[in-house]
């Protein structure tokens, strides 16, 4: 029998979107749950290393450039009123980091420096605030499914990681701030981030928009997990024989054309001792595999990767109307579990973007699922409800099935470079079908339910990506393909995804894309 517990106001997620969610709803007077697979502060993305913001206010020129910046990289998707109101509660939530007493860098002359948040002291100081809040927060406790009523998300199911006791929670509105999915690349900070949210909001009917713009990677040294790419704006990349790479293209895609070739090399010689310094007193992680390898990045050249950051740095999730609210009632979703087409478009956020959309639709979400349970009465606890997750458990433990090998298969249809970054009719075909094939194979599935549940997460996140990529017959952004190398004008309409035996992709009708604007 698993445990009940009642609350207003169930975030699911405790990173940035999910801690200003929970802070915003109980600030509307709510009773507000949070729980998090891992533990509120150190888990995450944004808890793994320092973070960069966008701090500029309406009407200033470094906004009209910030905005003019995000439409241009959009590739048609991207919109400006969307990137104005986000930032505008971006600057709202950082100046109010600081009147909470949250101490941000500052200027050699003294003035405060709010465009760069530390991700552990963020996070922790989040917490902090979300306790004295009176938020409820239970960490190492992921959820394995919504509950419904009538079509209504009700709650959740969750799970105690320790002891594997059942926690049934009842509660108004539910928001999902799980993250996105990096496809268990090893990217620092993603190891957590399988697209739990995307799995068991579509399990309630919810749909997923833009997750062909998923084929998102960073470099990093071949040694490491770091991804932070702005250093390499100063590097000179060369093939294992020192010859310079000059082909035309943007950085990442030349990178990834001469992997697939062979050994990729860097150097940051085109960093002044100024700019040096400053990376790395602003940037520290990305620098401590250096040290420990004793190389000096900007004196020798290290062998480098491309990993693959997904949806935590691409821009599909779930889809969201203008503030935070899902395509099913009661079910609202914030920071890389929701779309960011409407901020980024078909092109990476990067840091600061992504940053501060998090910020933003975690405060809307959070805003708006407190109004929603007024909206509801006083009788919502009693409805009748059912989980959303139609699959039947297996017991366990039957047949262990080698969850490894599932994993294994399901990442090599997403994470090589000459499948996943540059895709064809052929490879993403294969894909589908392999894909398709995992997970309507049920031998795995007795194994950990917990983990079980992570593998169907990653499975289907891969099916949504796929069907959308092989839709979009073009390429855009992040969208490589390969028999399709030109932009089609035509085809500047959103797709979205769904189902979860059935999965599907479809092109949104110019109709749908003027009210979801």
């Amino acid at each position: 029998m698993a445990d009940r517990f009642d609350t207003d106001v169930l975030v699911i997620g405790g990173g940035p979107a999910g801690c200003w969610a929970a802070w915003n709803a109980a600030a509307s007077g709510a009773r507000v749950l949070l729980i998090d697979k891992g533990y509120v502060g150190t888990s995450g993305a944004t808890a793994a290393g320092n973070t960069t913001t966008i701090y500029t206010r309406r009407g200033s020129t470094e906004r009209a450039a910030t905005v003019g910046q995000r439409v241009r990289l959009g590739h048609g998707f991207t919109e400006a009123e969307r990137v104005e109101r986000v930032l505008d509660r971006t600057l709202e939530n950082l100046d109010l980091l600081a009147e909470w007493g949250y101490e941000f860098p500052s200027y050699e002359d003294g003035r405060p420096y709010r465009g760069m948040l530390r991700g552990p002291d963020y996070l922790r100081f989040m917490r902090q605030k979300l306790i004295k809040a009176r938020v409820k927060v239970i960490d190492h406790c992921p959820a394995e499914e919504l509950l419904v009523s009538d079509g209504v998300v009700a709650g959740a199911i969750a799970r105690f990681r320790r002891g594997g006791e059942t926690l049934e929670i009842r509660s108004g509105a539910v928001v999902i701030a799980t993250g996105g999915c990096a496809f268990l690349s090893g990217a620092l900070g993603t190891n957590n981030l399988t697209g739990d949210g995307y799995l068991i909001g579509a399990e309630a009917g919810a749909l997923l928009s833009g997750m062909e713009f998923s084929a998102q990677y960073g470099i990093s040294p071949a040694y490491s997990s770091v991804t932070k790419g702005v250093v390499y704006f100063w590097g000179t990349f060369s093939d294992e024989h020192g010859n310079v790479l000059t082909s035309p293209g943007d950085r990442q895609s030349v990178v990834a054309s001469e992997l697939i070739r062979g050994p990729v090399y860097a150097i940051l010689d085109k960093a002044s001792p100024r700019l040096q310094e400053g990376f790395r007193r602003g940037q520290p992680n990305i620098f401590v595999p250096f040290d420990r390898m004793g190389i000096d990045p900007f004196k020798e050249r290290f062998p480098i990767t491309l990993r693959h950051e997904g949806t935590v740095r691409g821009t599909g999730g779930l889809k969201i109307d203008g503030r935070a609210t899902t395509t099913v009632q009661g079910l609202f979703a914030a920071g890389d579990a929701a779309t960011r087409q409407g901020m980024s478009g078909a092109s990476t956020g990067g840091g600061g973007p992504n940053s501060s959309w998090a910020m933003a639709t975690g405060s809307w979400a959070g805003e708006d699922a407190a109004s929603y349970v007024r909206s509801l009465g006083a009788n919502w606890a009693t409805r009748q409800v059912r989980s959303a997750n139609e699959r039947e458990a297996i017991p366990y433990p039957r047949n262990r099935g080698d969850l490894g090998t599932v994993i294994a298969q399901t990442k090599q249809q997403v994470l090589p470079l000459d499948g996943g970054y540059f895709r064809n009719q052929e490879s993403l075909s294969k894909a589908s079908g392999i894909l398709s094939s995992l997970w309507n194979d049920e031998s795995w599935r007795s194994a950990d339910r917990a983990k079980v549940r992570e593998v169907e997460a990653l499975i289907a996140t891969s099916r949504w990506a796929t069907e959308s990529a092989l839709l979009r017959k073009e390429s855009r952004g992040l969208q490589r393909r390969t028999d399709f190398p030109e932009l089609n004008p035509l085809l500047a309409r959103s797709i979205d995804s769904g189902g979860i035996n059935g999965v599907w992709a479809s092109f949104q009708s110019p109709q749908q894309m003027s009210e979801a604007s």
